[in-house]
């Protein structure tokens, strides 16, 4: 194995652990702060690539395609928090399940109807089509460097809402204890609202950057709220700072498992067997990651919430 290629795969497990952070921490703000399981939020990530990848179409403009694709989930978030979430506050957790794959439902068919059943294949900004040379010999794609950097900003960013704002106070407040917030005065509805739709534009952020990377399709929304899910059980239920680092790490474990597994089998199996072996194997460590992790902390590593 060459350096060249670690340091490729390295780089990818980050930008796909980044992406799994803007979709993971509004996962488990919603669930920290709001005690409501959404299963619906992945419907969101979905919802952001299509819009992304239409306006970027239409346009040819990428900053355009990206602030229709955030502002357009916010609002479709907004309207759905009003309409359905904010009833299901109060609800048991299997009332919630139920509802939110009730979202999930509606939502492909609305897909389906508007894009139809074909994907779409968002294109790479022009600006960023070419390889960036890290080094004298060895290029990378400039458009994954973009994920890096917007990732990077968009943790960082959350970090100072969550720990240096007033509203990251209410909501850190909120994730400890529900009931105590609301007696000191806390106007809970105003704060899961605006909590519901941040974590809903992040959701979209994340849509509409790996557009150019992943096949827009329906239903992509599915296939990534699983390691999403994984991502808040490692870190802790309702932590920011659990999420950021489960998130790159079960990004590295992934994107590492499916670049080096297949080509380690192959040594002591046929092409084919290891290949299949190689790509299973990789989907199990995550869950294996989270088995250790549990079997240590059975709350996540910085859980907000018992």
């Amino acid at each position: 194995m060459s350096i060249d290629l670690f340091i490729e795969q390295l780089f990818n497990g980050l930008g796909y652990g980044f992406m799994l952070f803007l979709l993971a921490a509004g996962l488990t703000l919603v669930f920290g702060v709001m005690d409501t399981f959404n299963l619906g939020h992945g419907t969101l990530f979905m919802l952001g690539a299509f819009i992304g990848a239409t306006v970027h179409e239409h346009t040819g403009s990428f900053l355009l395609a990206v602030g229709a694709a955030v502002v357009g989930v916010a609002l479709i978030a907004l309207v759905l928090e009003r309409l359905l979430m904010k009833r299901l506050y109060a609800a048991s957790h299997l009332t919630q399940v139920i509802a939110t794959l009730g979202i999930i439902l509606i939502a492909e068919d609305v897909v389906k109807a508007t894009w139809g059943s074909a994907s779409l294949s968002a294109p790479t900004p022009e600006a960023l089509r070419g390889p960036v040379y890290l080094m004298a010999d060895w290029p990378y794609p400039s458009y994954r460097l973009l994920i890096l950097a917007a990732g990077l900003a968009t943790a960082g960013a959350l970090y100072l809402l969550v720990n240096k704002t007033r509203l990251g106070m209410l909501v850190r407040a909120g994730a400890s204890n529900r009931q105590m917030a609301e007696l000191m005065g806390v106007r809970v509805q105003g704060v899961f609202a605006l909590v519901f739709v941040i974590s809903a534009a992040l959701a979209g952020l994340a849509g509409v950057l790996m557009s150019p990377v992943t096949a827009v399709v329906n239903g992509m929304g599915e296939s990534i709220l699983v390691p999403a899910l994984v991502v808040i059980v490692i870190g802790g239920i309702g932590s920011v700072r659990g999420a950021f680092i489960a998130a790159l790490a079960v990004g590295l474990v992934e994107t590492s498992g499916r670049a080096f597994l297949p080509p380690l089998l192959k040594q002591f199996l046929e092409p084919a067997v290891a290949a299949d072996i190689g790509s299973a194997a990789a989907g199990i460590l995550m869950y294996l990651l989270m088995a250790v992790v549990l079997s240590v902390r059975p709350t996540g590593l910085f859980a907000a919430r018992g």
